[in-house]
């Protein structure tokens, strides 16, 4: 009998097999689904229907339907009738887990392109706190647990989506975290698509408790319906509302929060972490005008929820900020409440805008607060990863366009590579200029990638095509600056004119900063020195000069080392 099984196994599986596999064919442009959790024992099971619509250039026979390895398929039909599927383990890292149980899926019939089909699912499984895709790679175990903290439990429930746990059905190629830039083109590639989708939730809980949980579902809190004491047990319904997933992760949270609804945000916390929770609002409060004057109006109030382990990292999608509310650092909740803020001041599509802003602006404050060589050293401490992926790019290949700021799918080029170009432009235009710029800026305009920089290139007379080409539109890794030359000029009666001449051995073209230093002062000024050029300034110094330096740190750069030059002064009679 076992002999048969297995044979029946491979004749199911040699039509599916035989050719290649295109997992991304189809977009889920639809989830309805019952969610059904049991904290207690850790469970999830989801009942629901799901719409694929196929965005391939060829008609489609196959489907693939992935989920968390430690959950399990019991059903997937269509029409009422239920498919032929092989079931395979898929090596992935856009789960906790590190696998998938993949179902490749007989349609019933052809599907065209850009003609869709339903399909009823069921499955059902465990969530537990799962750090193999990171331990696997050598991470301390205290640091993946503080990564990968997702699980459904009797005290505390967060499981966010794609990227973590797939908790949903997906259809990704693989993603391997040991190649970072690999492992987010696949992410993103995936949010990308399942950007104008939506998804429709109805929560259930069944679990040993005396007081209705809060249910979370991405920033908004699910409508309680129907509950029921039985017992030591509690049944609880709830309705979450239709929300289209844009470029979030979707994301479960059931816990006993309490709530602080000020003006500027809203925040969920843990017992016990009522201290820590009305200074994380109070400093929101107070920054909330300065993100106002930057920024303007809020479209909405930010929403912040606690996590009961104080070393969990904190994740930010969307209006949504996930972070442990305790301590009283309050630098550190104004930065985490000024990127919340932000964006739910400014909304974007494109990641460089949305995730850009949100992390110059808090370069911005920190200037404010603590004076501009701090917010250089907040940006240098957010650049090395980028730097690192800037290297690996060949110059002239596709890889300048495909990881350029409006197409990379990398967080740390949209995050941490997009606040230094912000700030760049910032230096470059002038506050009031660059304010207007995004003042301007309406999503529902931006049609196209040239979009912002136009309305950035429309407040300065300044020509700026070049600097978007090297830094927006294509990837030319960094610059690299180097002072060549530096002739002092001696005038009367004891001051100076000095010329420097300035080279980038870098790709990328950038407006920098000169400085000249002597006794008791010094000059800057700014330089435009394109990639594989030169350029030269002049100073007139009211003394002898003593050293010139390339690059405060507002720009960055591959190689910082040669930035410094010291002027040795020759008086001696000609």
């Amino acid at each position: 009998m076992k002999s048969r099984c297995l044979l029946y196994l491979f004749v199911l599986s040699a039509p599916v097999l035989a050719f290649s596999l295109d997992r991304e064919a189809f977009t889920f442009s639809n989830y309805k689904l019952d969610v059904r959790v049991e904290p207690d024992q850790q469970r999830l099971g989801v009942r629901g229907r799901i719409t694929l619509r196929n965005d391939s250039q060829t008609a489609q026979k196959i489907a693939v339907l992935q989920i968390s390895s430690s959950l399990h398929w019991s059903l997937i039909r269509a029409g009422g009738q239920p498919l032929q599927f092989v079931l395979q383990p898929f090596t992935s890292d856009i789960d906790h887990t590190g696998e998938l149980s993949e179902a490749i899926v007989t349609l019933p019939m052809l599907v065209p392109p850009k003609a869709t089909m339903d399909l009823d699912i069921g499955y059902e499984g465990v969530i537990v706190l799962d750090a193999t895709r990171l331990s696997r790679l050598g991470a301390p175990d205290s640091t993946a647990r503080a990564t990968d903290w997702d699980q459904i439990s009797a005290n505390f429930t967060a499981v966010r989506g794609v990227g973590y746990v797939a908790w949903y059905p997906v259809a990704t190629e693989a993603a391997d975290l040991s190649e970072g830039g690999a492992f987010f083109d696949t992410v993103g590639r995936w949010k990308r698509r399942e950007s104008g989708s939506a998804m429709q939730l109805k929560v259930s809980i069944t679990m040993h408790a005396f007081e209705v949980p809060q249910i979370m579902f991405n920033d908004l809190l699910c409508s309680i319906g129907n509950y029921e004491q039985m017992g030591a047990n509690l049944h609880a319904e709830a309705e979450c509302l239709s929300q289209p997933a844009r470029l979030n992760t979707p994301t479960i949270v059931i816990a006993n929060y309490k709530g602080l609804d000020h003006t500027a945000i809203e925040v969920r916390y843990l017992p016990g972490h009522d201290e820590a929770a009305a200074n994380f609002a109070e400093q929101a409060e107070k920054v909330a005008p300065f993100i106002v004057d930057w920024f303007g109006p809020r479209l909405e109030r930010a929403k912040a929820a606690d996590l009961p382990d104080a070393n969990s990292s904190a994740f930010e999608d969307g209006g949504l900020l996930l972070m442990p509310l305790v301590g009283s650092d309050s630098t550190q909740h104004a930065l985490a409440a000024i990127h919340q803020l932000t964006h739910v001041t400014i909304w974007s599509y494109r990641p460089w805008i949305s995730e850009g802003l949100a992390h110059f602006s808090q370069a911005l404050y920190l200037e404010r607060e603590k004076g501009r060589p701090t917010a250089l050293e907040y940006m240098r401490l957010h650049s090395s990863a980028f730097a690192t992926i800037d290297k690996q790019i060949a110059p002239g290949t596709d890889d300048e366009t495909a990881r350029s700021l409006v197409n990379t799918l990398d967080e740390e080029t949209y995050r941490s590579k997009a606040m230094r170009v912000w700030w760049m432009l910032r230096d470059m235009l002038g506050d009031q200029a660059l304010k207007k710029a995004i003042a301007s800026y309406h999503p529902e305009q931006d049609k196209e990638p040239s979009c912002m920089p136009r309305l950035i290139q429309a407040q300065t007379q300044k020509e700026l095509e070049w600097f978007f080409d090297d830094w927006i539109y294509r990837d030319r890794g960094l610059p690299d600056f180097k002072i060549d030359s530096v002739f002092p000029r001696k005038t009367l009666p004891d001051g100076y004119m000095v010329t420097v001449t300035v080279s980038n051995q870098g790709l990328a073209g950038a407006e920098v900063p000169v400085t000249i230093k002597f006794e008791g002062g010094e000059i800057t000024q700014r330089l435009v020195v394109r990639g594989k050029s030169s350029s030269v300034t002049r100073f007139a110094v009211p003394k002898a000069p003593e050293e010139v330096v390339v690059n405060d740190g507002s720009v960055p750069e591959s190689d910082t080392t040669n930035n410094t030059f010291r002027v040795v002064l020759d008086d001696s009679p000609k």
